[in-house]
């Protein structure tokens, strides 16, 4: 997802330079041409076909190339994984996160529940982060399809991790749902992205992709323990 969102900055960007570059020429040209040193009586131009034509078709084709890719971008970011690989369900609290793996271990289909909170700054280790770390991480299996439930226990909230491209809203009384795949292992941060109180800067969000072999002994060392469960 996130690929497509780079891959359409970058085609959306060269438009831009496009256009920039082409009206700068422009703007230099006239400055230079009639300036009133070289024209002190300036012509009267009424009418111009040549540039009528082409500031109308221009304007209407350039929105087109961008449209066309930000509509399919956004089509297929809202597709529904049929049959993903494992769904989890992040809920919203004023001020941290409950996360559930309803199928985290295929083989005997067990569930998980554990809060992830945000590290006070006077606990934090070298090397971590100020208010974007959290004692719980959302640990997935890597270049999996994963489905995400996003909905709030009280206020508004916002599951959003920028480097995965993912931005869901848990509006109260609904379940809101995303699909993912993150490519490359790694640890992305994220924050909540909704005004829901007081320690709203306080509610980070960290996914850490883990090489599929690895996820389940990941899980059970990392998490289980944790939450109570052998």
């Amino acid at each position: 997802m996130m690929q497509g969102i780079i891959d359409l900055h970058h085609d959306i960007f060269f438009f831009l330079i496009l256009i920039l570059v082409f009206v700068s020429r422009i703007l230099v040209r006239a400055l230079w041409h009639f300036h009133y040193q070289k024209n002190p009586i300036p012509q009267r131009i009424v009418h111009g076909t040549t540039i009528e034509i082409l500031r109308t078709i221009f304007p209407s084709i350039i929105p087109m190339f961008i449209a066309i890719p930000s509509f399919a971008l956004l089509y297929s970011m809202d597709e529904v994984v049929v049959d993903p690989a494992m769904t989890i369900k992040a809920i919203g609290h004023q001020w941290y996160r409950t996360y559930e793996y309803s199928d985290y271990n295929s083989s005997d289909e067990q569930s998980l529940t554990f809060d992830s909170y945000t590290i006070p700054e006077d606990d934090l280790e070298l090397g971590q982060s100020r208010l974007l770390e959290v004692d719980n991480r959302v640990v997935v299996p890597a270049k999996t399809h994963l489905r995400i439930i996003v909905t709030p226990a009280d206020v508004p909230h916002s599951w959003a991790v920028p480097s995965l491209g993912v931005k869901c809203d848990a509006v109260p009384g609904r379940l809101n749902q995303i699909s993912i795949s993150v490519q490359r292992e790694g640890v992305y941060y994220g924050q909540c992205s909704e005004i829901c109180g007081t320690n709203h800067a306080f509610t980070p969000i960290v996914v850490e992709a883990v090489p599929s072999k690895d996820y389940g002994s990941r899980v059970s060392n990392q998490l289980i323990p944790q939450t109570g469960e052998a």
